[in-house]
């Protein structure tokens, strides 16, 4: 049989001793420690996953804003085209109008000087009439006879001029 000797009892004394001395200041502060850095390593995880959450709504976000943006600048472009095509017609029917009262103008100068030479060829004309009656008259006629001729030539001329005028 086994036989308790005393310094066998007193060696498990010391074992026990030691073991709630070790369990006391080694075990449970290294116990601490590594319960410590195992709650460390999961927070780290959970701030990990909190950021990488957060970075994809800011991605979302973000994606959402550059979407918004580009909807934004291609309505601003479309936009400016409309402006632009609105002033171009508004240019162009200006410039019309423009050519218009230009064309209008000149062809009112153009009536007016038309009309001008006209009469100018008109008094022209009488006035070469008149010498060569006069000539005609002279050289056929007597003096007084002529005189009678070519005041009623100049009436009748006249009238026709005048004629001209009213029309």
């Amino acid at each position: 049989m086994l036989s308790l000797d005393f310094n066998f009892v007193l060696e498990m004394i010391n074992l026990v001793i030691l073991y709630l001395l070790l369990r006391k200041f080694l075990i449970g502060p290294v116990m601490n420690i590594m319960e410590k850095r195992r709650a460390m390593i999961a927070d780290g995880i959970q701030n990990a996953n909190d950021q990488q959450a957060k970075a994809m709504e800011l991605k979302s976000q973000y994606e959402d804003a550059l979407s918004g943006a580009k909807d934004e600048s291609r309505r601003m472009i479309e936009q400016a085209r409309a402006d632009a095509k609105k002033e171009y017609d508004r240019i162009l029917k200006d410039a019309d109008a423009e050519a218009g009262k230009i064309m209008q103008t000149a062809r009112e100068t153009i009536d007016l000087e038309r009309e001008q030479t006209l009469r100018q060829m008109k008094t022209e004309v009488a006035g070469l009439a008149v010498d060569a009656a006069r000539k005609i008259v002279m050289d056929s006629c007597g003096e007084k006879d002529s005189q009678a001729v070519y005041d009623q030539f100049l009436r009748e001329a006249g009238d026709s001029h005048e004629d001209s005028k009213g029309k």
